[in-house]
């Protein structure tokens, strides 16, 4: 996900966003823990899309003070 785009979505979008892909990182790494998950890489992208959350989040709040 481009950071574009998440500046696009809002406060509330992002924490929505952080939410979903946080879940989704959960269900990998239990897949992973069980050795169901195919493909490990997801896991790296989606800790990054977190972190670019994250980062952006941290941005608006530091223009608002």
């Amino acid at each position: 996900m481009k950071v574009s785009e998440l500046r696009e979505l809002g406060a509330e979008g992002l924490e929505q966003k952080s939410v979903e892909l946080k879940e989704e990182l959960f269900n990998l790494k239990f897949q992973h823990a069980i050795g169901k998950l195919e493909n490990t890489a997801t896991l790296k992208v989606l800790r990054g899309d977190i972190a670019r959350i994250e980062t952006v989040k941290n941005e608006s709040t530091s223009k608002e003070g």
